[in-house]
């Protein structure tokens, strides 16, 4: 089968949607169909249509739609969609009624779609490689936490800095933060934090190799954001079995469960610092945390979302 995968972002820079395009694409030629990938729908023929992000999209996917109206179409829904465009966006919402099945990435997203749209929705959990780790390298006693995530404000990015703040002189916590820089308001806020507070360390973009062995060797990430429709560095905590602390967010709360014990309630910096100092000080708290997140790591396998990627091309025909 030739397959196109259309992702709105720029295809050379890393953030979720590109990441997640690339990686599907070797999961698709894996399964031995040729694969193309770009930002737009050029009108070149092909059988299937991938487009990620119904509303940044739409123009591809009605395209795709007119040229061939009976060739299948798949939408995959990102964290704006599901819970800001799809809900008062018309073009987003014209996606969703085009579109032959739609993707989302974690099970929490039926909530935020009409009834009968749940018959086509398929849901295709994010995986990660698992990683080789080493137990985290604690010098001078440092507790290693880290947060993965550009610099833009659906990430919520100071919020961990501002927590740490509050923690009592004991604690050895230090934060290190990896992302690109895409506002340059909340750039200038990190670098005005980073001299002023001995607790955090931000360092911009890093290659992803790097990334992964700083997660690895990390006790803990903190996932900060007010909207996901998933997280790429989740599922790398998870194959990594690096416990989690994260804002309880419905595109959080999809994978890791309804009950989860490592949630703080969006914004809420006293509750950051608070099961923060937790998870340093409470062995026992530390140790659920980890088990609890080694358990999902079957969810975030790469055998398992390609054949879940299988199973929906077979759907398709």
């Amino acid at each position: 089968m030739k397959i196109q995968v259309i992702t709105p972002a720029p295809l050379g820079v890393k953030n979720g949607n590109s990441i997640t395009a690339t990686r599907w694409a070797g999961i698709l030629r894996e399964l031995g169909h040729r694969v193309a990938l770009d930002h737009t729908y050029r009108g070149k023929p092909c059988d299937l249509l991938i487009a990620l992000h119904a509303r940044r999209s739409f123009d591809s996917i009605e395209r795709f739609h007119e040229t061939y109206p009976d060739r299948p179409l798949i939408v995959v829904l990102t964290g704006t969609d599901l819970y800001r465009d799809i809900h008062r966006n018309r073009r987003a919402q014209r996606s969703l009624e085009l579109a032959t099945r739609l993707v989302a990435l974690q099970r929490m997203a039926y909530k935020e779609l009409p009834k009968r749209l749940h018959s086509k929705t398929r849901i295709i959990y994010q995986s990660a490689a698992s990683y080789a780790a080493k137990a985290p390298i604690a010098k001078n006693g440092i507790f290693k936490v880290c947060v993965i995530g550009h610099l833009r404000k659906e990430k919520d990015p100071c919020r961990t800095a501002m927590a740490v703040r509050k923690l009592p002189a004991s604690s050895r916590i230090h934060v290190l933060h990896i992302g690109r820089p895409l506002d340059e308001a909340l750039k200038k806020r990190v670098l005005v934090e980073a001299a002023r507070n001995r607790r955090y360390r931000w360092v911009g973009e890093l290659p992803h190799s790097k990334t992964r062995r700083i997660l690895a060797r990390s006790h803990l990430m903190v996932i900060t954001s007010l909207m996901e429709g998933s997280a790429n560095v989740l599922s790398e905590a998870l194959a990594s079995s690096v416990p989690v602390i994260a804002s309880e967010i419905s595109g959080l709360i999809g994978t890791l469960g309804e009950n989860y014990p490592g949630y703080f309630q969006v914004g809420r910096t006293e509750e950051l610092t608070k099961i923060l100092h937790k998870a340093e000080s409470d062995s026992r708290f530390y140790k659920t945390l980890k088990q609890r997140c080694a358990s999902l790591r079957n969810l975030v396998a790469p055998e398992r979302e390609l054949q879940d990627w299988k199973a929906l091309l077979r759907e398709l025909g």
